[in-house]
């Protein structure tokens, strides 16, 4: 979802002080947006990660009798204190899959639309969409595939993004089995234009592949019938700064070192994206050995004064048992974005 440039608000807001994560409840790849001065966070919750979506009733509060809902919401009036409000998307075709992962919100002329992905964990899954005329939901799928599994058999992480011009875009990410000029195999990231929210143009183009040792997810890994050093980039969030467009996404496998989040920047929102200089491993969110495993799927979002940028994102708690919510500032250096964490202590809010 698109995040304009931050502005002043005319309220003088007190500081406070918060410690990660700011949700302690299961809640992986957290989408945060601002809707009438309320925040709201839609994330993908254990079961649907598992592929063990029929449990959601007994775990979420949600009447077993009544159609089943995935994808926890979260409310707060500050980012710092979240509360459950419910699941947001009423299950569709239980034939599509169990995994339901990575949703993202848009709002546009008056109706809110649920970009996600949905499948049988590493295949035929497919992206989807569902609208809503309420924030909360509940958000109905609306019949339709955004991609033929035919020609995409595996889509993940969708990203609405609209740029100035009021044009929609469709971020995701895509595996690619070729390798050539130092571009390897593996999950990547990919871009089309939305002719409406609910249909792309079929215009998709790879604006980032994976070319780096840390980007590697595992060596010798069996997928589509053959064995790769597979690479993986996923997540993809863009932000507009100073007049350049910033694709932050996570690479890497999270149990290592040098998982974490980096970006590409462009001139242009269809790019050409460039992620030059990352070679030594991410340079906006890494994991810490012993504190923080795995800081990844980010989304962006200002704060209550109207300037501070926060950086929202998941890492896992040190059983390795679940993802919880993150924050931490979002700083814009002359080298790029880059973060005050992961954080682990007690930080200065805004």
């Amino acid at each position: 979802m698109s995040h304009p440039e931050p502005t002043p608000r005319a309220a003088t807001q007190r500081r406070t002080y918060y410690t990660n994560p700011v949700y302690t409840g299961y809640f992986a790849d957290p989408f945060v947006w601002e809707y009438q001065g309320r925040y709201y966070a839609v994330g993908t919750g254990a079961a649907e990660a598992e592929g063990q979506v029929d449990k959601i009733g007994d775990a979420s509060g949600v009447n077993p009798t009544s159609k089943l809902c995935v994808f926890p919401l979260l409310c707060s009036e500050d980012l710092l204190q979240w509360h459950f409000v419910g699941n947001a998307l009423l299950r569709p075709d239980p034939t599509l899959g169990d995994n339901f992962w990575a949703p993202e919100v848009a709002y546009c002329d008056g109706t809110f639309y649920l970009y996600y992905s949905v499948g049988h964990q590493d295949k035929d899954h497919q992206l989807r969409v569902a609208t809503s005329n309420k924030p909360v939901g509940p958000y109905r799928d609306v019949g339709e595939p955004l991609l033929d599994l035919k020609s995409c058999p595996f889509a993940i992480d969708p990203h609405p993004f609209c740029d100035d011009d009021g044009q929609w875009y469709l971020f995701y990410a895509r595996d690619f089995l070729d390798a050539q000029e130092g571009i390897r195999p593996g999950t990547a990231l990919m871009l089309d234009r939305l002719e409406s929210m609910t249909k792309l143009a079929g215009q998709g183009q790879p604006i980032l592949r994976a070319r780096s040792d840390w980007q590697r997810f595992q060596a010798k890994r069996s997928m589509y019938g053959r064995v790769f050093d597979w690479h993986t980039l996923e997540g993809p969030c863009v932000r507009k700064h100073a007049g350049r467009y910033y694709c932050f996404y996570s690479g890497g496998r999270w149990e290592t070192e040098s998982y974490g989040v980096d970006y590409g920047v462009a001139d242009s929102v269809v790019g050409p994206y460039s992620d030059a200089g990352n070679e030594a491993g991410p340079r906006v969110l890494r994991s810490v050995p012993s504190h923080v495993l795995g800081p990844g799927h980010n989304s962006v979002i200002v704060s209550q004064d109207g300037q501070t940028e926060y950086i929202i994102y998941h890492a896992w708690d040190p059983n390795r048992s679940k993802r919880q919510m993150y924050l931490d500032k979002l700083v814009w250096t002359l080298d790029g974005p880059r973060c005050d964490g992961p954080t682990w202590m007690k930080n200065l809010g805004f």
